[in-house]
Order: structure tokens, then sequence, then C-alpha cells
């Protein structure tokens, strides 16, 4: 998708475009770095905080960056139905970029207060002491994972208050309007699929109950039910979301086959010729 957006500029003229491009992006970060933590600490490799400590910003922060996305594509639907001619600044494909640096701007502060509240473990140096590159390792305290969970819980509910209100305002809109009936249902739809999303993302939350049911009702090990949850809510979520999106969109998903087209004819000639250079070499 992301070769498809690079290859056809047009589509970064269109501020949902736009903002589905910085969700693939920010999706993609998180997808790399949770898997590159995830290898590294079930491999039991470690390595100094001062290491660690970038993967583990990048991981968190694109994780809740993710929701609020969700909510600025939901309310770019809002004012792209309710204000078509009279749009604001900020919501124009040339000024985009200030929402999506608003977005990623409220993510850091967030993590940045959750590190500095933290305590540092005396018997742990930054630069030389190995430890495994967990989020445990620099939120440590009881009071650091409060406020993780106060932050992470505030983040969805806003958002989901946030689709909830531009889905029922865009529902009321479709009875009041006679004309533009179409585009209008096209964008109900688009909203309640966010919320569709966002319920993706929570899965996640599920993950520790998850984990501990798992534990006291089967006899997996420890290792093997921490890769199942992993892949089941963290790594399958994050890839169904955008994938969803891209295919349901009508533009994207005739770029996204052509991709695929242009790819598979590129490589039939390849073997096409291996197959004649076998036959011409008997």
């Amino acid at each position: 998708m992301l070769h498809v957006f690079a290859s056809h500029r047009q589509f970064l003229n269109t501020p949902r475009y736009i903002l589905f491009a910085h969700m693939l992006i920010n999706d993609t970060l998180q997808l790399l770095s949770s898997v590159l933590l995830f290898l590294l600490v079930m491999g039991q490799v470690k390595f100094p905080v001062f290491y660690c400590f970038p993967l583990l910003f990048i991981s968190t922060v694109t994780y809740q960056n993710t929701p609020l996305i969700l909510a600025a594509m939901s309310l770019e639907r809002y004012v792209a139905i309710f204000y078509p001619l009279q749009r604001p600044a900020a919501w124009r494909s040339g000024r985009i970029w200030i929402i999506n640096l608003c977005l990623w701007l409220i993510s850091c502060m967030f993590l940045i207060i959750d590190y500095s509240i933290g305590k540092q473990r005396p018997a742990v140096d930054v630069l030389f002491t190995p430890v495994l590159c967990k989020n445990l390792v620099i939120n440590s305290s009881p009071i650091q994972a409060l406020f993780r969970t106060a932050v992470s819980v505030m983040f969805f509910a806003v958002v989901a208050v946030v689709i909830f209100f531009t889905y029922v305002r865009i529902l009321l809109e479709t009875r009041k309007l006679r004309q533009d009936r179409v585009s209008v249902n096209k964008a109900k739809h688009t909203v309640l699929l966010h919320g569709f999303q966002l319920l993706l993302c929570m899965l996640a939350f599920t993950l520790p109950i998850t984990e501990t049911l798992i534990l006291l009702y089967t006899k997996w090990q420890v290792e093997d039910i921490t890769y199942f949850c992993f892949f089941c809510f963290i790594l399958i979520p994050r890839f169904l979301s955008p994938l969803i999106y891209g295919f349901r969109d009508q533009s994207l998903r005739g770029y996204i086959g052509k991709t695929f087209l242009c790819c598979s004819n590129a490589v039939k000639p390849h073997f096409r010729s291996k197959q004649q250079d076998s036959l011409s070499a008997s």
C-alpha cells in the first residue's frame, strides 16, 4: 500500500488518503519495532538501556498514536460532509500535516511524562548494564503502571466518543439529505469501519487476561502462550486494520490489484526463460 501511495502522487492531494498513508507508516513502525522487541526478548538478548530506549519509545508512541489517527480520520469524514465548500484550513491537503504533527506531539508528551515520573533502578547503569529490552525496565513503578493504564483508557474512550459522535451526526444527515445520499452513506460506513478498527486495537487490552486464562486452563509453556497472544492480539489486529480499509476503498483496491498483477507478470517471464533454457539444454 505504501508503494501505491509513493507511485501515485494524486492520492496525496486528498486529506483522507494522507491520513491513511500516515496510519500505514505509523502501523508499519509499530509492527517492526514490536516484532524486533519480541524476538530480542524471546532470544534472551541483553543490551544496555541506552540502546533499548529508542525501540521502546517508537513502539509505545506508535501504539498510542493509532487510535488518535482513527479519530482524525473520522473527523475528516465529518468535515468533508458538513463543510464541503468551506473546509477549515487545517483539514485541507496542504495543511493536514499540522493534524498529524499534533497527534505525534500528544503521544510523545504522555510517554515522556510516563518516563519522567518513574524512578531509575540504582543497580542499572544506563550505558553499561545489559538488560532485557522490556517495558518493565523503564516502567517499573506502580505509579507508572497506573498512569499508563489511565492514559490508554482515556485515549480509547475519547476516540470512541469521537467516532460515535461523527457516526450519529452523519446518520442524521443521511435522513435529511435527498441529494448526494451516496457519498453520505459512504462516509457513514467509513466511520463505522473506523469503529471496528478501534475494536481491533483494543484487543491488546485483553492480552494480560488471556495469558492468565490460558496459563490456568492449559498445559502450554510460557513461551508458547506469549507467542500465541502476541500473534493474535498484537500482530493480527495491526495487520488487518489497514488491510480492510485499503481493500474496501474502490480506488485503492484497483491500484493494489494492478500492483500485484505487475509483480506477477514480472515474475512469470523469468520462470519461462528458465524452462526454455532447460528444454534447449536437453
